[in-house]
């Protein structure tokens, strides 16, 4: 049986940070998507998603498979209802397929906002990621459920007795350093990865995630539910923030009810605003209809695309939107949207340089040893510089 994500609407109420990977590849929790479904259903995946992103994020059709949308997080009611699914059968919830089990014969031509023969309908109550939001905002609810998932019936590595944990849902992989920290577990288990350090003085109240060779550096302050990482070094003040891989936030500053994406780096005392001062709903920037969007949330702070950049002391304001490979810096407060591949602050953005841009990346991704700035992530920059270069109007 094959397990192959899908993307629908999802993709693009969820740009910028889909632009540059399947709804399945976001990371929420401990896991991404895709890696939650492969535990449950103990199988690999592929993904079927845009053409240009086909080339890094591949589809593997076999004899079996099972299509499942990439906008929902497992539980154990969905996958026991998935494997239940006949040849042909598919679960809708509401108007959203949720999957369809299709032989290699039907597969090739699998349409997401297609028909299906057997369909039955699903009533229990789903975790779906629609708005980038959404990854903060339910931060909590899949850190927990993918501590359990990941910590079930083992124990954890011992740290060092200069520490002090409080409460009893914590566990550290093998490998996983730190000395002189409190961590706090009374309000949401703490999961350190391999390959992890937690620096001298650092204060974490959980649900909290560090990922695969992440660090987090002197006197952090961290607030669940915050995941960072894997390869993340992090430093300052953070609360309920979700960074994904490679990206850095190394020196002071808050970061609060916030999504950041890969190869992204945040200048030193850089600081985003969660909350408006006359406590109003806060807006975002919304991709598909190219204007602000109700987000129903008193909280919400800063959703930053692959690549994008700050410079010191950059202040952004609540409710921004920085799409992919942007660069910002400069003093005052940048627009609640910065397209991508803008470079300027306050005082105006052009575009930023193609050339220019492409050497930044990979500058950034050959300082891994383990990644390489091939022609797949090449492709994907540039395909995505294309698609969004309607919408620089500087």
């Amino acid at each position: 049986m094959a397990i192959i994500l899908f993307d629908d609407n999802a993709r693009n109420t969820l740009l910028p940070l889909t632009y540059t990977r399947p709804v399945a590849d976001l990371r929420i929790g401990i896991l991404t998507i895709a890696e939650k479904w492969a535990k449950y259903l103990n199988t690999d995946f592929s993904f079927n998603t845009e053409a240009y992103l086909q080339a890094k994020f591949p589809i593997n059709i076999q004899d079996d498979n099972i299509f499942i949308n990439g906008s929902i997080c497992p539980d154990e009611d969905i996958v026991e209802a998935i494997k239940n699914l006949g040849n042909g059968g598919a679960l809708r919830y509401n108007n959203t397929l949720v999957a369809v089990r299709l032989s290699d014969i039907y597969a090739p031509a699998f349409d997401p906002f297609g028909s299906y023969t057997f369909e039955m309908a699903y009533d229990k109550e789903l975790v779906m990621i629609q708005h980038p939001e959404d990854i903060f905002k339910k931060n909590d609810t899949e850190l927990r459920k993918d501590f359990k998932l990941l910590t079930q019936g083992r124990k954890s590595a011992k740290l060092s007795s200069t520490n002090t944990i409080i409460g009893g849902e914590f566990f550290a992989e093998e490998g996983a350093l730190a000395e002189c920290c409190s961590f706090s577990t009374l309000n949401g288990p703490i999961y350190l990865a391999a390959n992890t350090e937690v620096w001298e003085g650092t204060n974490v109240r959980g649900p909290f995630a560090l990922c695969e060779y992440s660090q987090v550096k002197m006197g952090t302050k961290i607030y669940g539910a915050t995941t960072i990482g894997p390869y993340c070094r992090i430093g300052g003040e953070v609360n309920n923030a979700v960074v994904w891989g490679y990206s850095s936030k190394g020196h002071e500053g808050y970061l609060g009810n916030a999504v950041v994406g890969e190869w992204c780096n945040i200048g030193a005392d850089s600081n985003n605003s969660n909350l408006k001062n006359n406590y109003s709903e806060v807006k975002l920037w919304d991709y598909p209809t190219q204007s602000m969007r109700k987000t129903g949330l008193q909280f919400c702070g800063l959703i930053m695309g692959d690549h994008a950049k700050c410079g010191i002391n950059t202040m952004f304001n609540t409710g921004t939107v920085v799409g992919v490979s942007a660069n910002v810096f400069g003093g005052g407060y940048p627009p609640n949207y910065i397209p991508d591949f803008s470079w300027g602050g306050a005082d105006g953005f052009v575009e930023y340089a193609y050339d220019k841009m492409m050497d930044t990346a990979d500058r950034a991704i050959v300082r891994r040893a383990h990644r390489k700035f091939d022609a797949a992530e090449k492709a994907i920059l540039t395909e995505v510089y294309r698609l969004t270069q309607q919408y620089r109007k500087f």
